[in-house]
């Protein structure tokens, strides 16, 4: 049985990966804090992550390590630079890791980017791994300078770099602008999401999962990046569609004149909100699925469906 050292392990991802990789693998999963799962399963809290996170001892005999951890939103401190902040956790901390990873033996090192690196929109063009790198925000900016430091790593050893760059990972229980989502529409409230004619770009939290088991064992995976998502596009109206009727209910959506709705989002400053919801992000994910042979296991339509029966199910 392989050795697994999962970091993250009690986010919205890791700890889906933790109940998933704990069946098949000697797992060692870690967080900021030690806790006992209803599981039963332990979480090894190693503080704070940074350049100096001393991890000699948990990567004996470890052959895999799932870099799941890092830094997503900006700091409360407006006394620190947001670009500073995001590199101390997503750069530094993640080579100190890889570094010893590798010192240690570690055959394989697989760590979650983001599709960020490659910017926020798509016209009529699609994504892919040959899409030129234009990180659109601080976090993505962190994410790509990890990468490229892991490349380094890896030339320099004998360890394997997996690089896997998803879009949005949902789920009925996902954070940020997602759950926020989930909440308006089973709210009732009407939403002005009728007849959006865009393509987005997703990956359900199931197959997501999913790809990273795929990604521990497959020889083809070795030293590859893969941009990730379900292969099926959807707009803005269907997924709304598709979570409403996972929550038994109707959508109740209306039009709204794009000029409108791009007019309001300046006047707030939400420019970032009105790309995610009106514009497109469209991902060519050929690669991941022919040169690995996966097939996503959930089509949008169910994993969305399933996300809004999920959210309900919870009671929120």
């Amino acid at each position: 049985m392989k050795k697994v050292l999962l970091t993250g392990s009690t986010g919205f991802v890791g700890n889906s990966l933790r109940t998933a990789l704990r069946l098949n693998y000697s797992l060692l999963a870690t967080s900021r804090l030690t806790q006992m799962m209803s599981d039963g399963s332990q979480i090894i809290g190693i503080g704070d992550l940074s350049a100096e996170t001393r991890w000699t001892t948990l990567l004996k005999d470890v052959d895999i390590v799932v870099h799941v951890a890092g830094r997503a939103h900006k700091l409360n401190d407006r006394h620190e630079d947001p670009l500073t902040a995001f590199r101390k956790v997503n750069v530094d901390a993640t080579l100190n890791l890889a570094r010893q990873a590798a010192d240690c033996g570690v055959k394989r090192f697989i760590f979650i980017s983001s599709i960020g690196v490659h910017g926020s929109v798509t016209n009529n063009s699609y994504l892919s791994e040959r899409a030129p790198l234009n990180p659109h925000a601080d976090y993505a900016v962190s994410k790509l300078e990890a990468e490229k430091g892991l490349q380094d790593i890896s030339s320099g050893s004998a360890m394997e770099v997996v690089v896997l760059r998803p879009p949005l990972i949902y789920a009925g229980n996902a954070p940020g602008n997602f759950g926020l989502l989930l909440k308006l529409i089973a709210s009732g409230a009407p939403l002005p999401f009728l007849n959006v004619d865009n393509k987005r770009s997703m990956v359900a939290l199931e197959n997501f999962v999913d790809l990273v088991q795929i990604c521990l064992e497959h020889d083809a995976a070795a030293n590859r990046t893969f941009l990730v998502s379900d292969g099926v596009d959807v707009s803005t109206t269907q997924i709304i569609q598709y979570i409403a009727r996972g929550m038994g209910r109707d959508a109740r959506l209306f039009y709204l004149p794009d000029m409108f709705v791009r007019m309001g989002a300046a006047l707030l400053g939400r420019k970032t909100t009105y790309e995610q919801l009106y514009g497109s992000l469209a991902i060519d994910s050929r690669m991941v699925r022919d040169i690995l042979s996966w097939c996503p296991p959930m089509s949008p339509e169910e994993a969305l469906f399933k996300a809004g029966e999920d959210y309900v199910s919870r009671g929120r």
